[in-house]
């Protein structure tokens, strides 16, 4: 342990001084070579400054900042917020760096890695509405997905992030200003690769849960594109189907008479809701949607009746990342 202290200390010291562009770049690599696997040295790193320096580089332009030198401080920090978290989010300007570093132009690597550091920190709950007020840092996430054609790992791990953003309530709205939801809903229709629409889903389904998003998927035709997906005749998998379902709920919960009757507009949606209970895809999804039958109901006994329903933990999206999953190759 003695050892690893030293080394973590002469590793801050000669990043602090490193002579020139290419020595530091060396420092930089070794410093994320030492955090792949060592939770020790992440630890002994984060306490000797490395946070500060790695973050301070993430703001650098070239050529002190190249690409290596970029995608191996993004992933030392990736690798350091596995076992050292309040360091980070303690380190003066740290998601500021975050978000200076990625845009649709940076490199994928660096994006993924940016990403799935802010994913690490949204598993600590006191630093989901410290994450969600910088909203330089939620513009430059919603911005990877909504440019073309993007990276398919950027997409699923931008994604995952933007979830952790929406686990607190008082996000979504921020998220919704931000204009998340048209690509969202974009990803949902346009990209057929694994996963993604059904992650873009489980998104969708969080952003729901504030009053602010009937608008938005007004302007997107989210009603009608989330029914058509509980439709079992479309084809859409089960995770899809279960988010699909969920959305239309928080939808209804939040956005009240006026999302019910938008809902109930679509003379098939009852149907297809009642199907997913008949056939019994998942507890989840049963759950779901007998809730949403009910209020489905409930408007169509007492059209002009004002109904408030409780909040629920929702939501289906591929997050079972283990440590060792989020350290860098």
């Amino acid at each position: 342990m003695e050892v690893k202290g030293r080394t973590a200390c002469s590793l801050v010291k000669r990043m602090s001084h490193p002579g020139n562009a290419e020595a530091l770049g060396e420092i930089i690599a070794e410093i994320r070579l030492l955090t792949k696997h060592d939770a020790e040295v992440r630890l002994l790193l984060a306490d000797a400054g490395a946070v500060s320096l790695l973050a301070h580089h993430l703001l650098a332009s070239s050529p002190i900042a190249t690409p290596s030198s970029l995608e191996n401080a993004s992933a030392a920090l990736l690798n350091i917020s596995i076992s050292a978290r309040e360091p980070l989010m303690s380190t003066p300007g740290f998601l500021d760096a975050l978000a200076h570093c990625i845009s649709p132009a940076a490199s994928a690597d660096v994006a993924q890695n940016i990403a799935a550091v802010v994913f690490s920190l949204l598993s600590v709950d006191a630093y989901r509405p410290i994450v969600g007020s910088k909203k330089t840092l939620l513009s430059a996430l919603i911005a990877l997905i909504a440019a073309p054609d993007p990276d398919a790992r950027t997409v699923k791990d931008v994604l995952r992030a933007l979830f952790g953003v929406g686990l607190y309530a008082l996000n979504r709205a921020t998220m919704v200003d931000l204009g998340v939801v048209r690509p969202l809903f974009s990803l949902v229709t346009e990209d057929s690769r694994p996963g993604v629409a059904e992650d873009a889903l489980a998104v969708i389904a969080k952003v729901a849960g504030c009053w602010e998003s009937l608008q938005d998927f007004r302007n997107e035709s989210g009603i009608r594109i989330l029914v058509n997906l509980v439709d079992r005749k479309t084809g859409a998998s089960r995770r899809a189907r279960e988010n699909a379902v969920a959305a239309l709920l928080n939808l209804a919960m939040s956005g009240g008479d006026a999302a019910v009757a938008e809902i109930r507009q679509l003379e098939e949606a009852e149907a297809v809701v009642k199907e997913l209970v008949e056939n019994e895809i998942s507890a989840r999804a049963t759950s779901k949607a007998v809730a949403l039958l009910n209020a489905l109901e409930r408007r169509r006994r007492n059209p002009v009746e004002s109904h408030w329903i409780r909040d629920f933990d929702l939501l289906d999206i591929s997050t079972s990342h283990t440590s060792s999953e989020w350290t860098s190759n």
